[in-house]
């Protein structure tokens, strides 16, 4: 079949099924020309792809979001009065200077490109409250993100980071930190500086022990460790404002014990009281030696209520 061949019904396609098959293949050239045109860096092509952005939006958003773009049409920083702007799921690798002049500008999603660095640019917008770079190619943070001192969300998971840039310790207002999806081993102790913080996920990294600078952060409500190769966990009934600690996935010999009303997500999360630590410590090396894979019973005392 062709590019556009479109697949009929058998028999005789009644009015309805015709029209579906129609509206099936326009839609189909209609994303092929975009993917295709996304290549083409006439502006032209570009146009096409935001031709309904002529004036400036009501609501103060744009979104650009999975248009397969490559550039960023600059004719948006016309539009001096944005305030989000989400260019997710594309081809960018760069920034124009002219989006610094959308100085009103508080939310920006530049997750799911092809971002080696971030622009520098992106670090003259300083009314910024959330900024997505997730799923980007990032090794480093620039230090001029420190002027972005309004900062509440920063989203950096799934990128190359093998460490935590200091600059993110300079963020004095951020609330919430998404670093999971990276390669970060330990965590710097300036990060107790950030007295606003209250969540902070780090699934999915690589981590061998719990990061010691989160005992000294009392202000933390959600801790997330998942996915990490964590043997130990230390007390965390000392953490005042903790609401939700998850650390499932992990090659651990406790559970982390939590005060009062503390919800906790892993390996015998439920258990009142703890399991034996002699036990769980036998039970991991168990499994650690095991040469065949297969999973082993738990102890008794291990299993939790009603299983």
């Amino acid at each position: 079949m062709g590019l556009w061949a479109v697949h009929l019904p058998r028999g005789s396609p009644s009015a309805s099924q015709w029209a579906g098959a129609l509206c099936a293949s326009t839609l189909c050239m209609g994303n092929a020309i975009r993917a295709l045109m996304a290549f083409v860096p006439a502006d032209c092509c570009q146009s096409y792809l935001v031709r309904d952005l002529r004036e400036m939006p009501k609501d103060k958003m744009v979104d650009l979001s999975g248009n397969q773009l490559r550039r960023f049409p600059v004719h948006v920083c016309s539009f001096r009065e944005l305030v989000k702007l989400y260019l997710s799921d594309n081809h960018l690798n760069s920034l124009p200077p002219e989006l610094g002049q959308l100085q009103n500008l508080q939310i920006l999603a530049l997750d799911f490109n092809n971002f080696k660095a971030l622009p520098q640019v992106v670090c003259t917008l300083k009314q910024l409250c959330i900024l997505y770079l997730g799923n980007n190619k990032l090794c480093d943070l620039p230090s001029e993100l420190s002027r972005l001192q309004n900062l509440r969300t920063l989203w950096v998971e799934a990128n190359c980071l093998t460490q935590l840039p200091d600059v993110v310790c300079e963020l004095r207002l951020l609330k919430t930190l998404h670093a999971g999806c990276n390669a970060l081993r330990l965590l710097p102790a300036r990060l107790q500086c950030l007295r606003e913080l209250r969540t902070i996920w780090l699934s999915g990294n690589l981590l061998t022990d719990f990061p010691a600078v989160l005992l000294h952060m009392p202000f933390l409500e959600v801790i997330d460790v998942d996915r990490n190769s964590i043997h130990y966990f230390p007390s965390l009934a000392h953490l005042s404002s903790l609401k939700l600690v998850i650390y499932d996935h992990n090659p651990c010999r406790n559970a982390p014990k939590v005060a009062k009303g503390v919800r906790r997500v892993g390996r015998w999360a439920e258990e009142t009281p703890e399991p034996d630590p002699r036990k769980a410590r036998r039970y991991a090396l168990t499994q650690e030696e095991s040469q065949d894979g297969e999973a082993l019973a738990l102890p008794s005392l291990l299993l939790p209520p009603n299983s």
